[in-house]
């Protein structure tokens, strides 16, 4: 279903649309807001995606067992050993 509405844009913004329309980008303003509003709708959805994933590891970390930590020491040895070698210390 189509929806008729007005919106308004900046000088900026319909200097871009017209633009974009003008070189065949779109095939008309309403198209390229429409792909506008599609491609933040995808990138609304992968930021819901990262952050679900996100939180899920952190709560799978807060259930490792202390046992299982590794101390910062040797957790950052290696990445310090390198920075010293590129110092050449």
């Amino acid at each position: 279903m189509t929806v008729k509405t007005t919106l308004s844009f900046t000088d900026r913004h319909h200097r871009f649309l017209t633009d974009k329309v003008g070189q065949g980008v779109f095939a008309s303003q309403s198209a390229a807001v429409a792909a506008a509003l599609e491609q933040m709708m995808r990138d609304e959805e992968e930021r819901e995606l990262a952050l679900g994933a996100m939180a899920e590891e952190i709560r799978a970390r807060l259930d490792t067992p202390r046992a299982d930590y590794v101390p910062a020491e040797d957790a950052f040895a290696a990445a310090r050993a390198r920075l010293q070698a590129a110092r050449g210390a």
